[in-house]
């Protein structure tokens, strides 16, 4: 049977039926594609399964995260998706605020929080990279998330 259907199917079952399914399983070979050629895998099938589950993991983490700062009802209706300038401002003035929080945490803050929030990597797969404890990992994360925030301040509601 084919892998690709299989995974599919597998994830699609997990997520209730989700659409994600199929851009998780994308996700997840994208992920093997990065993995070392001389990489002793024993049973490739379940890694890749095993794989596929931390990432539909990360995934419904992050939707879970985004709806705590957004809520379903409280983006107002734009006609055919439009931005209000004023909208695109304040976009912009918190993004620029936060790539100087990001900009200004020490630099092991910074490479971990890079590493987890824009490379998508796990906190053990950064505590592995850097070969620090995973602990000290989730450490850095908190704190440079706190550092971010501190910076956004009343940007944040």
């Amino acid at each position: 049977m084919d892998s690709y259907s299989d995974l599919l199917r597998h994830l699609s079952r997990r997520l209730g039926g989700s659409v994600d399914a199929g851009d998780i399983v994308q996700d997840t070979f994208l992920r093997i594609q990065k993995i070392p050629a001389d990489t002793d895998i024993r049973n490739p099938r379940s890694y890749v399964f095993r794989m596929a589950e931390n990432v539909a993991v990360d995934h419904l983490r992050g939707q879970k995260s985004r709806s705590r700062y957004i809520a379903d009802g409280e983006l107002p209706d734009m006609e055919d998706d439009q931005v209000s300038a004023e909208r695109t401002v304040d976009y912009r003035q918190r993004l620029a605020m936060l790539e100087r929080a990001v900009a200004g945490l020490p630099q092991r803050q910074r490479q971990v929080f890079l590493m987890h929030k824009f490379d998508g990597l796990s906190h053990s797969q950064i505590a592995e990279e850097l070969g620090i404890s995973r602990s000290a990992v989730e450490k850095l994360v908190m704190k440079a998330l706190a550092t971010c925030r501190d910076a956004l301040g009343d940007m944040m509601n």
